[in-house]
């Protein structure tokens, strides 16, 4: 069963969703839809307390629900409760919101789109830059991003063959790589720019994202030509790649006497930038 994990944009929020080739359907986070229906900075209980609701009252459509690993806000796999296009629309009358009806017209959208991009691929690319576009960031930021997706796949791809499972131990290399070139591992990196459930990527600025994704395509590089058998070597081939980064980094703080990783984000830049 192919599966491709993408972020989609309603409304300003991100909705983490999966297309599932064989059925040709869109799987969507049920928690996060809630939270861009709601508004709720507690989906997750909502979701619980709904769903607890649906069974008293005889509803099968919260026993359908499915689980997919997305990533979640700490860059680690994590099963999670996901509904098809159908099964949405069902729980939607549940939960009362005044976007309710604008969302069941954005999922309609959501599904053609796909079929589309499946005729034209170059569509998706299209379609991630405009998102980007309405959360407010530059071309220049974008295009770095839409390289560090490719470059994270090719890295992830490369663990996946060497025997590294999802999950726990992907987030333990990420934050090996991150901690040997920033000096903070993912969750500090995130506290540090006040950051909660969004993505840290999405917060870098260009300079960070450049350095992370040195970092990444090196720990690819290093990998293939040094084919590491056990988890331990692969940790090892992780701090080496996050290294290379970091000479980069301190060679580039000893031209420009600042500091690269810090609390800005992108979004901040551009913000002065038009002020």
């Amino acid at each position: 069963m192919k599966e491709q994990e993408s972020i989609q944009i309603f409304d300003e929020k991100r909705v983490r969703t999966v297309w599932n080739e064989e059925k040709e359907k869109w799987y969507f986070s049920i928690i996060d839809v809630i939270e861009v229906l709601t508004n709720s900075d507690r989906s997750r209980k909502y979701w619980n307390d709904l769903k607890s609701k649906l069974k008293r009252e005889g509803s099968e459509v919260s026993d359908k629900i499915g689980r997919l690993k997305l990533e979640s806000s700490d860059g680690k796999m994590r099963l999670t409760d996901v509904a098809d296009t159908e099964q949405l629309f069902r729980l939607i009358q549940s939960i009362p919101s005044p976007k309710a009806e604008p969302f069941k017209l954005w999922l309609a959208q959501i599904a053609t789109e796909r079929l589309d991009e499946m005729q034209d691929p170059e569509l998706s690319i299209d379609r991630a830059l405009d998102q980007y576009l309405q959360l407010g960031y530059s071309e220049s930021w974008i295009n770095q991003r839409l390289k560090s997706i490719e470059i994270r796949k090719e890295l992830t791809d490369e663990w996946k063959n060497r025997g590294i499972k999802e999950g726990s131990q992907f987030g333990t290399l990420t934050d090996i790589i991150s901690n040997a070139w920033s000096g903070k591992t993912t969750k500090e990196y995130k506290m540090l720019k006040g950051l909660k459930k969004e993505n840290l990527r999405d917060n870098m600025t260009n300079t960070e994202l450049i350095l992370n994704m040195l970092a990444e395509a090196s720990t690819k590089d290093i990998s293939v030509a040094n084919e590491p058998e056990t988890f331990d070597e692969n940790k090892e081939v992780a701090q080496q790649g996050g290294n290379v980064a970091k000479v980069a980094l301190k060679e580039l703080e000893s031209k420009t006497g600042k500091k690269v990783v810090t609390s800005i984000n992108a979004k901040d830049i551009l913000k002065k930038q038009i002020e």
